[in-house]
């Protein structure tokens, strides 16, 4: 009698891009890219003007940075079917409010240059994927929910000054939870934006519509730029940007290889930073809106939110010059309360998984601590700290035990 011959492979599913979308969908990814743009387009903003750029070097920054998220995200998010949402680097747009005024800005062009190369070569070489692997569950948990807190308890600050506002969004989401939690993110931006408009927080005064036209500057280099701008936003990027990114992704289940994702954006960077994009990465805190619950009950169709997410970028890319005046309309107590909500489901899985081994809850509970504290130093942000903190933690508490 001959043995039964193994099964044969399941064939994968077809790509089914319009099945899969749904409502909660469509709004976890423009939750996604409004929270990702009104956190930090002002550093754009503020650098640009400091470093006496044109108004349409900025448009052409912003619109280089649209274009190259919103394909990344939609590409790789499509390829993977997992929710990969990619962003610019916030404390990279930071570092440059006092490093890009010192340097000729063809200079600054070059040392995006530099970062991107280097980020293309870490993707292609795979040892971040190696070092990733080797990081326990529980601390990439706990690294999750301490890079989200901070913008959590965002819509409890901003009650302070908004009351009305806030808490009419806050009892529209815990009753959106209770009778249709699918909804209960779209059913609190509607109900945010209603309110402030009777309230008169809404300002369109200055909002309107123009199309973003790219500058392209040839790159010079310099080892001056190169050691003020390239090597620190390289760094800023792998360790506030990229290792947490990842972590997000895990903590919700996916595997996605990081390699390719980060070979992927250092490629994208390197053809748009003549444009002005001084860097694309993974994101995280935009990342976890469309890799939670609330962006789809069924996680592998939360891919679509992240393409969503891709496509409003390419909307606000295409009017580059418009998406400012835009988002200053609605007023900041709406957008944090809003990005809060969306995130409670993404915090709450990583404290439940971070304290979930015994052996790891320590190591995780120092990650989350470090991490929620927004320590910062030597320009290198505290989601590095926290995960250094975390593992040195697990070393010496557990490091000789079976």
């Amino acid at each position: 009698m001959n043995p039964p011959s193994n099964p044969p492979a399941l064939a994968p599913q077809p790509l089914r891009p319009l099945a899969d979308t749904s409502a909660s969908a469509v709004v976890a990814g423009f939750v996604a890219m409004m929270t990702g743009y009104t956190s930090s387009l002002v550093l754009m903003f503020q650098a640009g003007r400091a470093a006496h750029l044109t108004d349409a070097q900025i448009s052409s920054w912003i619109w280089a940075l649209s274009i190259g998220m919103a394909i990344c995200t939609i590409g790789l998010s499509l390829r993977y079917r997992a929710p990969v949402v990619i962003a610019w680097s916030t404390p990279g747009a930071a570092l440059l409010v006092t490093s890009l005024p010192n340097v000729p800005y063809a200079e600054a062009i070059g040392a995006f240059v530099v970062c991107a190369a280097l980020l293309t070569a870490v993707g292609m070489t795979g040892w971040f994927d190696a070092l990733m692997h080797r990081v326990p569950a529980g601390i990439a948990s706990a690294l999750l929910a301490g890079i989200l807190f901070e913008i959590g308890i965002e819509i409890f600050r901003a009650a302070q000054y908004q009351t009305t506002l806030v808490l009419a969004m806050f009892f529209t989401y815990l009753v959106g939870k209770r009778l249709v939690p699918r909804y209960a993110i779209p059913a609190t931006l509607a109900a945010g934006i209603s309110v402030a408009g009777v309230l008169g927080l809404l300002d369109f005064s200055r909002f309107h519509v123009a199309l973003a036209h790219p500058v392209f500057t040839m790159p010079a280099f310099s080892l001056t730029a190169t050691i003020s701008i390239g090597i620190p936003l390289f760094v800023v990027a792998m360790a506030s940007q990229n290792v947490p990114g990842i972590a997000v992704l895990r903590a919700d289940g996916y595997t996605t290889p990081s390699s390719p994702l980060i070979s992927t954006t250092g490629l994208a960077s390197l053809v748009l930073a003549p444009f002005g994009s001084h860097g694309l990465n993974l994101a995280a805190i935009t990342a976890a809106i469309c890799t939670g619950r609330e962006a789809h009950d069924d996680r592998s169709k939360r891919y679509m939110a992240a393409v969503w997410c891709g496509i409003f970028y390419l909307l606000a890319g295409v009017f580059g010059a418009t998406i400012a005046a835009l988002f200053a309309a609605f007023p900041k107590a709406l957008v944090v309360s809003v990005a809060a909500l969306a995130l409670f489901g993404s915090i709450m899985s990583g404290l439940a998984n971070a304290m979930h081994d015994a052996r790891q809850r320590e190591a995780a509970l120092v990650t989350f601590m470090v991490t929620a504290s927004g320590l910062t130093l030597f320009s290198v942000g505290p989601a590095f700290w926290g995960l250094v903190a975390g593992i040195v933690t697990q070393v010496v508490l557990n490091g000789r035990r079976a």
